[in-house]
């Protein structure tokens, strides 16, 4: 598998009294942290990526494929969000087996794509726990080992080890890019961490009011040259 270009093409959508507008590419295999101020739109803009959201006017393409009207599930994406969205009454292999089947019903080949997605993830011998039974990282790994499963070229993150110590986020961060690049995933991930941003992305999306207020390569964004925007925005963090 390999990552797919995003592109949101002079994307518009109004919601809550708000209007958001997007415009802009990220290249296959690329890895983008979106960051800015709570309300600025790193949360619609991931929804609008993966079909949670849908424009009122403008398109979407991943790849060569306008998906703006595709529902979620026809979108070659996978989401991984802070509550990590597992089933508390599914073990561990129940869990991240529903990335491939939904009705569970897996051949002996599937079986064993779900062993090797657990153990890549660090999860082995704890593959009949609940989730209740696990810390927080590790219900974020068995999320992460769904996305291995569901093998589909992008990976959207939305803040999901916000509620984790600055440790074990590391940890997590340093997990999803290397998985992330194993599979040549191209990956967007929405964080309030300037150091997160750095550890996991190659480019950045600074967002203010609704639309992307400036962009460019990580290192410009913690560099000499500093955007303001974004420069205003740390210095209140």
């Amino acid at each position: 598998m390999s990552g797919a270009e995003i592109t949101c093409r002079e994307v518009w959508l109004s919601r809550g009294g708000l209007e958001f507008a997007f415009d802009f590419s990220l290249a296959a295999g690329g890895a983008a942290a979106l960051m800015g101020p709570s309300g600025s739109g790193k949360s619609t803009l991931l929804d609008l990526v993966a079909g949670f959201e849908a424009p009122g006017s403008g398109a979407i393409l991943i790849g060569d494929r306008d998906v703006t009207q595709d529902a979620p599930a026809r979108r070659p994406v996978s989401m991984v969000f802070q509550e990590n969205n597992l089933f508390g009454h599914l073990d561990v292999f129940a869990n991240v087996a529903l990335g491939r089947s939904p009705s569970l019903s897996l051949d002996e080949r599937e079986r064993e794509d779900v062993n090797a997605a657990i153990a890549r993830v660090g999860l082995n011998g704890k593959e009949k726990r609940l989730p209740a039974t696990l810390s927080g990282g590790e219900r974020q790994r068995v999320a992460l080992a769904r996305v291995l499963v569901r093998d589909r070229p992008v990976l959207l993150l939305d803040e999901p080890f916000a509620a984790l110590g600055p440790a074990l986020r590391a940890d997590m961060i340093a997990l999803v890019r290397e998985l992330s690049t194993e599979r040549g995933m191209t990956l967007m991930m929405a964080t309030h961490h300037p150091e997160d941003a750095e550890r996991i992305a190659d480019t950045m999306l600074y967002l203010e009011a609704g639309t992307i207020a400036a962009d460019g390569p990580v290192s410009t964004f913690f560099g000499p040259d500093m955007p303001e925007a974004f420069r205003r925005y740390v210095g209140t963090e």
